[in-house]
């Protein structure tokens, strides 16, 4: 990647000795249009939450007639404005409006100052490593550190004349272009597998056989006793461990004496593991080799018995059918959860004819296969895209 990165920055043969030191203030013009929402005919607003992190694109928003929204929803925002979340700025939320709409008053909407600067380069400028650190250093307070205007217009960082910033504009847009194909192929494919998931778990149907989990399985069979040597060191999973759904990270080692009690799950080869905390199905994992993996007991560990496959079983947790049999028996307020024994009177779908079994895993797995593979194409051109950008800006 650094070599393509080299490659790339060298192809543009920028000559930096042109380069002007500017201020953001001068390049960048904060809007404080102020919106009347009793009389406004805008539909939709954005949320902090409503903005991702080092993404340039608005994903999601809210409409007005669907939520309350509090005194701070009063600035307006057009197409085309850049939105910059002035509240904990190390989460880097920098996105382009491609709709009229209004935000709040913790949300800078900023216009490029077209005489100094190619509008199309600024959002990209605001994700630089540069503006981030300037904002993190300057922002105050401490649970939720924000920025103030004068503080970011005062940052300082070398600007190309007009031809160069152009020369750029075209490779970082285009760069984004790339990750945002990438992104519609990931949407399909993960598209495609809920959809066959569902079509598979979520109906029933009379040639399959339901049976309940504790039937076909084990849950939770082994566990670390209280009498086990403090010295024995293990690879600690808790919910964290899973950083997304069927992805586990690097996993923390601890020994016996310095383990949290919870610790307590002994995971084996080929084990499902399902996190009986809502949100459900954010941390599922399968685990091929157990090695020496001790998981939370936030956790079921199941593991299937011989003669059906583990896989088949594990895809069915993240149909609908799943989702709603949690939901219906989710118990507690501030951390909804299922019990072990929910897990274990759930159904799981068994075909009669054990061939389709393979043949339907199969399907699935390949499925996952490129989702995993599409996904690291992403984290790769992103991470170009980001280097990129500090190398050049």
């Amino acid at each position: 990647m650094s070599e393509l990165l080299e490659n790339t920055v060298e192809e543009l043969q920028l000559d930096r000795s042109k380069w002007k030191l500017i201020k953001f203030g001068d390049v960048a013009i904060q809007q404080k249009g102020k919106v009347d929402r009793d009389s406004s005919e805008l539909t939709r607003y954005i949320k902090g939450e409503h903005m991702g992190s080092e993404d340039l694109h608005i994903r999601e928003w809210g409409e007005l007639k669907d939520e309350y929204l509090g005194p701070a929803f009063i600035r307006k925002f057009e197409k085309g404005d850049i939105l910059y979340g002035s509240r904990r700025t190390y989460l880097r939320k920098v996105a382009i409006a491609d709709f009229d709409g209004i935000t709040s008053n913790t949300t800078f909407v900023i216009k490029a100052n077209e005489k100094n600067i190619d509008k199309r380069l600024l959002p990209f400028i605001m994700m630089s490593e540069g503006f981030t650190e300037n904002s993190i250093k300057n922002s105050k307070g401490s649970v939720n550190p924000y920025i103030n205007w004068k503080d970011i217009a005062k940052y300082e960082f070398l600007l190309p004349p007009k031809d160069q910033q152009a020369q750029l504009v075209k490779l970082l847009w285009a760069m984004d272009e790339m990750i945002e194909k990438e992104l519609e192929v990931l949407e399909k494919l993960e598209f495609t597998y809920s959809t066959l998931v569902d079509n598979l778990f979520s109906k029933k149907r009379e040639d399959w056989d339901y049976k309940r989990l504790d039937k076909i399985a084990k849950i939770n069979a082994s566990s670390l006793k209280s009498n086990t040597d403090p010295n024995y060191e293990f690879e600690y999973l808790d919910l964290a461990g899973i950083i997304e759904p069927k992805v586990i990270g690097e996993l923390k080692k601890i020994k016996f004496s310095e383990a949290p009690s919870r610790a307590k799950r002994v995971v084996l080869d080929n084990s499902i593991v399902l996190a009986m905390v809502r949100p459900y199905q954010r941390a599922f994992a399968y685990v091929e080799d157990g090695g020496n993996i001790i998981a939370s007991t936030g956790t079921a560990v199941v593991n299937v018995n011989e003669g059906i496959k583990s896989k088949f079983i594990f895809h069915q947790f993240f149909s609908k059918k799943f989702t709603r049999y949690c939901e219906d028996r989710m118990t507690g307020t501030s951390y909804p959860a299922i019990t072990p024994s929910d897990v274990e009177e759930f159904k799981v779908a068994i075909p009669k004819n054990k061939y389709l079994i393979a043949e339907e895993t199969l399907k699935l797995d390949e499925l996952d296969s490129s989702i995993v593979i599409i996904k690291s194409k992403i984290s790769s051109s992103k991470s170009l895209q980001k280097s990129l950008i500090n190398q050049v800006l």
